[in-house]
């Protein structure tokens, strides 16, 4: 049973913890292996490669239109599936996050930074990510 006691530690608990500071964490600081402020593509093909594993929750190597949960549209996953069989190997999944990676690199420098990763093309790439 809840008591008021309970209710007022986690209202407590929420008035003294900004949400968006609790539930944001910077992408760069988190995926930025070398710390240098930037996420280069071995970085970034990194990050994906841990996000895969753990996106396919059957282990067969391959992520299918439930896995991928909205990270790709029918579109995109169709595009980005050479074989058509409905489905992306960590190899095809890669393929789309470098895509994604070179569309926000708008400066060429094969880096991405903060302000980039905030572009739509950086926010499309962070949803493979995480």
């Amino acid at each position: 049973m809840i008591t008021r006691r309970s209710i007022l530690l986690i209202s407590a608990a929420f008035l003294t913890t900004p949400p968006a500071v609790a539930l944001v964490v910077d992408p760069v600081k988190r995926f930025d292996l070398d710390a240098d402020g930037t996420l280069d593509l071995q970085e970034v093909k990194k990050a994906a490669t841990d996000f895969f594993a753990r996106l396919d929750r059957d282990h067969d190597g391959k992520l299918d239109k439930r896995e991928l949960a909205g990270r790709l549209n029918a579109r995109e996953l169709a595009a980005a599936d050479p074989d058509h069989d409905g489905t992306l190997t960590l190899e095809e999944y890669l393929a789309v996050v470098e895509k994604r990676f070179n569309a926000a690199n708008r400066d060429g420098d094969g880096t991405l930074d903060a302000k980039e990763l905030q572009t739509p093309a950086g926010l499309a790439l962070l949803r493979l990510l995480r």
